[in-house]
């Protein structure tokens, strides 16, 4: 990873440390290094007068005159663009805590280190964070009205991306959860930024879950007729699953397209599974009888109520991203992590780790016992059309 482009900030009372920080950062190609012995110089290093701007800045949590913490406070309140590491003489469990700190105040934390810091782990820090970064797209998106959106339903012009979902115990394909495109004559193929916002304001997010629906059921039963029998997933709005009508219509929807209930997994968020309404219980068991599959996404995020969630019928249970990214550093994460996978087990229900990016992430949930893994590790959101060719190269590891 190409690293001379950045200019780093080394903050650390410790001229000894700061010394050490600078050599590992030429050592990976770093060229602009500024260094700062104290908070108050810190912070103004981060300043987006500051030029050349900071990019990333690594920050002792014990700077003298205004520590890391106070750091993080002031970073976040004049919204500074700086990536940060912190480091500290500090146990585990203090730095990851002060993480989540970092997280709630919206400060972007690449993670925390012990001091004294070894080099390797400073390197693989940075390589392993910044790749994503790098390849992050930051152009601003551009904004669609509700009757645009409508429009480009209409003209049949959004379509589903499919990415893997794969048996972490074998690596074979298990299926693909679909995601919506908008392949927009103008602007090219655009994600969910650009139209989502328009629908949920007017409360239509139904017009969308029934384009992609359908257009994926299409395409499963022709990835069938060309002999690969996988299943498919599908994001779909509570509101949209509530309907009196839903049943009916996705089994004409099957029927339409001679697909069987079986290769089929509606996913669902956390907190609106979780509820005593009868009328949606009974939805969700009626589908589960029919043959489909539930999943509860984004496990994590909302306030578990395991009462509730041990009498809703689900078949998986999704492990949010934000469990399974450094879960194999950090021990307290990677405690959580398997607490979750071991919830799934005890009730009886296959577990799918979202956000496998790396192959420690992939090793790691291996040793914990997880059923199904899905991330940039394994392959980005594809369409149709490339899925064979990926399963072909895809399959040559494992066959």
């Amino acid at each position: 990873m190409d690293i001379g482009h950045l200019h780093f900030l080394v903050a650390d009372g410790d001229a000894r440390q700061r010394k050490q920080l600078c050599e590992v950062l030429a050592g990976l190609g770093a060229s602009r290094i500024t260094e700062a012995a104290d908070g108050p110089a810190a912070l103004a290093c981060c300043h987006d007068t500051f030029a050349p701007p900071v990019q990333l800045a690594i920050i002792d949590i014990g700077l003298p005159g205004l520590d890391g913490i106070d750091l993080i406070r002031r970073l976040a309140a004049q919204r500074a663009k700086v990536r940060v590491i912190l480091i500290g003489a500090l146990d585990n469990t203090l730095l990851f805590t002060i993480e989540t700190m970092a997280a709630a105040y919206g400060l972007e934390l690449l993670g925390t280190l012990v001091k004294p810091v070894a080099g390797l782990a400073l390197s693989e820090m940075i390589q392993h964070l910044q790749a994503p970064q790098g390849s992050a797209v930051a152009d601003e998106v551009p904004v669609f009205t509700f009757a645009d959106v409508a429009a480009g339903l209409q003209a049949r012009e959004f379509i589903p991306y499919f990415q893997p979902k794969i048996l972490l115990e074998t690596g074979h394909v298990k299926g693909l959860e679909v995601f919506v495109r908008w392949n927009h004559p103008q602007h090219g193929v655009l994600g969910p930024r650009s139209f989502l916002p328009a629908l949920e304001h007017n409360s239509r997010t139904d017009f969308l879950d029934w384009c992609v629906i359908e257009a994926a059921v299409a395409q499963c039963s022709a990835f069938h007729a060309q002999g690969l029998p996988v299943e498919m997933s599908f994001n779909v709005a509570p509101e949209t699953l509530a309907h009196p009508s839903f049943i009916e219509q996705i089994s004409a929807c099957v029927e339409r397209h001679q697909v069987m209930a079986q290769y089929l997994t509606f996913e669902m968020p956390e907190s609106s599974v979780l509820t005593n309404d009868p009328g949606f219980l009974e939805r969700l068991v009626r589908l589960r009888m029919i043959g489909y599959g539930l999943a509860i996404d984004d496990y994590g995020t909302g306030r578990s109520n395991l009462q509730l969630l041990a009498r809703v019928p689900f078949t998986e249970l999704k492990i949010d991203r934000s469990f399974v990214d450094g879960a194999a550093r950090r021990r307290a994460l990677g405690t959580v992590l398997s607490s979750c996978l071991a919830l799934a087990r005890s009730l009886e229900r296959e577990s799918c780790a979202v956000g496998v990016e790396t192959r420690q992430d992939w090793d790691f949930l291996q040793g914990l016992g997880c059923t199904y893994a899905q991330g940039y590790h394994i392959a980005r959101p594809m369409p149709a059309a490339a899925f064979p060719g990926w399963l072909k190269d895809w399959m040559q590891f494992f066959d």
